[in-house]
């Protein structure tokens, strides 16, 4: 068991000691050097060890830099700390084959443990606060924790319910001195403001705040316990894939979630992508709800430690940052925002791109054929229909579009666009082809109303995108129409 010195872990290691013989304990006693307090934490070392051997227990003692592997890690003192403490514990009872670790937390640590997380900030999850026997790997202590130590041991709390005062008195009357850590007087460390401070004037409020605090706990953490049965049901539902590097979700099943269980299933999801994420706050969370539920495909949401949440079409991505925004696809986009004309008859490169549009006037054309044109960067206009001059350009707000097979009705392009699926990154660079103020083709979509070759259509200008061959820019596979 885990061994500070202090009152709560040396009262534990008594009661344990004479409950060995009825329940066949075999105790073995763990202390760690936080590499601070100098003399003082040499002192309480000094004093396990000598107490451990009068009580004739084996006793391993380590230490550790603290300070320095919280500036390495980037993480603040108490977490630093906490994490290496519970990594040694680890190691220390997979190296005696212990399957139980037992530390001296009380009902007054419990009860701070609640109100510091309400003040920061928790959902049912951190309102459970220390639970009895929790297993050890999901404590989160990725780059702390020796990755063979078994999945199978599990931290233990005897004294979780019992006061510190009752602790106190349980040393006094056993005649055993414990060591006093004078850092826990320090009230520049959250917890022991929250000890100090606060909670002796909450306790003028009510006399018995710790004791209501502790019963939160517990009955906040039985309905944890059925919120996370219902978690892990709606996670087969909606789950499609868990990789390594992302999540995705099914879009539809995912948005039909209950509000509790869509914030429940994201952030099962952040914590199965981070390992060492012991919270992700309450904005961050319904911010990504908001947006899985109401976003338009491409919509993105960031979570802590380097995540986002992508909505797809039909699915949610939770990945990371970096790699959540879908790539831009070796298409003839265009990355400038200006005009590009259109040579007819002629070749015209598109700007920065290893792309060119080949315009060609057909005096001979099967209109079957075109009608069953399957390439989409291929277009064939009536050339009457159109007023020269022809420019591409990309998108502007308050474009307007007259899709072909609409019946002449123009709908905004924004709104084409997501009815075609087109991924949010991409249609900014999306080509337009316009004709005397008007959008004819969004390139690769779709051509427009009243352009279309038809029986009476007496030339045709064929449009065609075409990749340059590598160290060819301007020379393009400029093949006929089949048959011409």
């Amino acid at each position: 068991m885990g061994v500070s010195g202090g009152p709560d872990s040396v009262c534990l290691l008594h009661i344990l000691l004479g409950l060995c013989d009825r329940y066949h304990l075999r105790l073995h006693v763990a202390h760690l050097h936080h590499g601070v307090r100098g003399k003082e934490a040499d002192a309480d070392a000094e004093y396990v060890a000598l107490l451990a051997n009068e009580w004739g227990l084996p006793t391993t003692i380590d230490r550790q830099d603290i300070p320095t592997l919280a500036r390495e890690h980037r993480l603040a003192f108490e977490e630093t700390a906490r994490r290496v403490r519970y990594a040694f514990l680890a190691r220390v009872a997979n190296e005696t084959a212990a399957s139980r670790i037992a530390v001296g937390h009380n009902a007054d640590d419990q009860a701070e443990t609640v109100l510091m997380h309400f003040l920061r900030g928790t959902g049912p999850a951190g309102l459970c606060g220390m639970l009895p026997l929790t297993p050890l790997h999901t404590y989160r202590l990725d780059g702390f924790l020796d990755p063979t130590v078994p999945k199978t041991i599990s931290l233990i709390r005897p004294l979780l319910e019992v006061p510190r005062s009752d602790i106190e008195h349980y040393c006094t009357i056993n005649n055993i001195t414990p060591r006093l850590d004078r850092s826990n007087l320090d009230t520049t460390y959250f917890r022991n403001r929250l000890r100090h401070e606060l909670l002796p004037t909450l306790r003028t409020y009510n006399p018995n705040i710790g004791t209501q605090l502790c019963r939160t706990a517990r009955v906040v953490s039985a309905d944890y316990e059925l919120l996370a049965r219902l978690r892990e049901d709606a996670w087969k539902d909606v789950l499609l894939a868990a990789q390594e590097t992302s999540i995705i979700f099914d879009k539809a099943r995912w948005q039909a979630l209950p509000t509790a269980l869509q914030r429940a299933t994201l952030r099962h999801a952040a914590y199965q992508l981070r390992r060492s994420l012991r919270d992700v706050g309450f904005v961050h969370v319904e911010n990504a709800r908001m947006v899985a539920q109401r976003g338009e495909t491409g919509s993105q949401a960031t979570l802590p430690r380097g995540l986002a949440l992508t909505v797809g079409y039909d699915t949610l991505t939770l990945g990371s940052i970096d790699d959540a925004t879908p790539a831009l696809p070796d298409d003839p986009l265009l990355w400038s925002a200006g005009r590009t004309p259109v040579q007819v008859p002629g070749t015209t490169p598109l700007p920065g791109r290893k792309w060119i549009v080949e315009a060609k006037v057909l005096k001979k054309w099967d209109l079957k054929q075109i009608a069953v044109n399957q390439d989409v960067w291929t277009a064939y206009f009536d050339l009457g229909k159109l007023v020269e001059p022809l420019t591409l350009r990309p998108r502007r707000p308050g474009d307007r579009f007259r899709p072909r097979g609409m019946d002449g009705h123009s709908c905004k392009l924004s709104a084409f666009m997501i009815n075609e699926k087109i991924p949010h990154p991409w249609r900014a660079h999306v080509p337009l082809l316009e004709a005397d103020g008007e959008i004819v083709w969004v390139c690769g979509y779709r051509t427009a109303d009243g352009v279309a070759v038809g029986p009476d259509t007496r030339e045709v200008l064929r449009l065609k995108f075409t990749r340059t061959t590598p160290g060819e820019e301007g020379v393009g596979d400029y093949e006929d129409y089949p048959g011409y």
